[in-house]
């Protein structure tokens, strides 16, 4: 199975969403948003964007 999106409203009244992986565990939370839609469009950038993303190591093992 494939990880998912999962939509919700948080307890401020906002929408957000948390990518799952297959396995249930939580890889991103989104940041709060005020509409349905704007959530939408970021989950829409992530699908786009992600397959571009560089990795960058930081700190003492890099």
């Amino acid at each position: 199975m494939a990880g998912k999106f999962e939509l919700y409203v948080d307890e401020s009244g906002n929408h957000r969403f948390r990518l799952k992986a297959s396995n249930g565990a939580v890889v991103v939370t989104g940041d709060p948003e005020e509409s349905r839609e704007q959530c939408l469009k970021s989950i829409e950038s992530i699908r786009k964007l992600a397959p571009y993303a560089q990795l960058q190591e930081t700190g003492a093992n890099a």
